[in-house]
Order: C-alpha cells, then structure tokens, then sequence
C-alpha cells in the first residue's frame, strides 16, 4: 500500500476505535440498547470499509502491477481472493 492509501484505512480504524471506545461508555452507563446497537452497526461497517479498501487496493496492485501472485495459477488467484471477500462477509 502507499503511504496515502495505508492513511486512509488507518484513518477508518481510527474512527471505528473510537467509535468502539463509546460504545463501550454506552454500555457502562447503561444506555439505551437501541442506541448501543445503532453505535455497534456503524463501527462494524467502519471496520468493514477498512477491509474492503485494503482488499480493493489489493486488487488494483495485483493487476496494475507484475505481482507474484499473478505469476501463479489464476484459479488459485480467485480462490484466494473470493477467500479474502468472505472473509468479510
């Protein structure tokens, strides 16, 4: 990753610690569920976003540029992928 795309996703986990921080307040201070849970679904996409990111910057290295990845057997290249998409699903 470059420095300006590693920012960016650090900038997102950043967020969703910080959001995890307040969630954890919430919870200690005995906040509405409803609230709690609204704050726990918009940490969960910050975090989804951020590896989403990572995985598309991924992809765009590894067909912009000869990445060793490539050199191998294209089945086993989208296998891996589709692995890394699950993963986040």
């Amino acid at each position: 990753m470059t420095a300006d795309e590693m920012k960016s996703v650090v900038n997102r986990l950043r967020r969703a610690q910080g959001q995890i921080a307040g969630i954890i307040r919430m919870i200690e201070e005995g906040r509405d569920c409803e609230d709690v849970v609204t704050q726990l679904s918009a940490a969960s996409r910050a975090l989804d976003r951020a590896g989403f990111a990572i995985i598309a910057t991924g992809l765009q290295h590894c067909l912009s540029e000869q990445d060793p990845l490539l050199a191998g057997d294209r089945d086993e290249m989208r296998a891996r992928l589709e692995k890394l998409f699950l993963s986040l699903a």
